[in-house]
């Protein structure tokens, strides 16, 4: 069924008059009146009658017009669906404890009037085909992975450096130091099962034990954070990394402890990826609100690999 048409038959059921209708549509009163036939002809039946006032609607008319109103606003509710600024702004943050996450928290805080979609893509090429396809605005990302260009229709701008920290069990020979050094990991097994091939995180990860001589072990299946949890609390010879933004709540009896790392401080660096021609106005907010809020790069005494992109 043709909306224009429908249109017309509620604006002239509003009006009474064919002319009337015609003035408001912006339409000749000649337009008009062959879409009025037009529909009738697709409906089957008379929706309006002439008289000396004007037209008035008939029995099937009245019948009509709370469905043809229906139409209207459900056509109306589907492009707003899709129109930028009035559909929601829907980002990928990979993880809901991440620190990504955080940022968007702390994003919907300041600017509550936005609708947000918070959705979470674990494999980079999914979230980068996302964002070209329109079906995502933005994602978090480690950016530029080595080997990974992702095209000059995909942007980029670095938000945050997160500082790693030793996570450790109440037994581990480390688990009572302040800070601990990078060279004080030599030896020491550091267990991260959730890193996979063609990952970002694993591109990074890779990078620092080519830099430092660490030991990452990524044996076994990734069972998610509450058994790696309780693993570390439970097995004093391993230790995994965790980012000073990573949120995650573990017993008060596993006595984990979280312990810095220095000289330097490895730290992995958040990116915010997104299409150039990406219309959406909160975009930009978020855009600003990252650069306003988030801390300077490249900071004295931390480590990032090579492939990083500045700031």
């Amino acid at each position: 069924m043709d909306l224009d048409t429908v249109r017309t038959f509620v604006v002239a059921a509003d009006t009474g008059q064919f002319q009337e209708a015609a003035a408001e549509l912006a339409v000749t009163q000649q337009a008009v009146s062959k879409r009025i036939a037009a529909l009738e002809r697709d409906l089957g039946v008379r929706l309006f009658t002439r008289t000396a006032r004007g037209a008035e609607l008939t029995i099937d008319g009245q019948a009509f017009l709370p469905h043809a109103r229906e139409l209207l606003r459900a056509a109306e509710s589907a492009a707003a669906s899709v129109r930028p600024g009035r559909r929601p702004l829907r980002v990928d943050v990979i993880a809901s404890r991440g620190a990504a996450s955080g940022l968007m928290r702390g994003f919907h805080h300041a600017y509550p009037e936005i609708s947000l979609d918070v959705v979470m893509l674990l494999d980079i090429e999914t979230a980068v085909a996302a964002i070209r396809s329109g079906a995502i605005d933005a994602s978090f990302r480690a950016v530029a992975a080595p080997g990974r260009p992702f095209g000059e229709d995909i942007e980029s701008v670095r938000v945050l450096d997160e500082p790693l920290q030793l996570l450790t069990g109440p037994a581990h020979a480390l688990a009572g130091t302040r800070s601990v050094t990078v060279a004080q990991l030599d030896g020491h097994r550091i267990w991260m099962p959730g890193i996979v091939p063609g990952a970002e995180w694993t591109a990074y990860y890779d990078d620092l034990v080519a830099e430092f001589g660490l030991t990452i072990e990524t044996t076994g299946p990734n069972f998610g954070s509450d058994a790696l949890l309780d693993t570390i609390a439970d097995t004093p010879a391993l230790a995994t990394f965790m980012g000073e933004h990573t949120r995650l709540i573990w017993p008060a009896d596993h006595g984990l402890r979280r312990i810095p790392v220095t000289d330097p401080t490895p730290v992995y660096p958040h990116s915010l990826l997104w299409h150039r021609d990406n219309p959406h106005p909160s975009l930009a907010t978020l855009r600003a609100h990252l650069a306003a809020t988030t801390a300077d790069h490249d900071a004295a005494g931390a480590w990032t690999p090579d492939w990083v992109i500045p700031r």
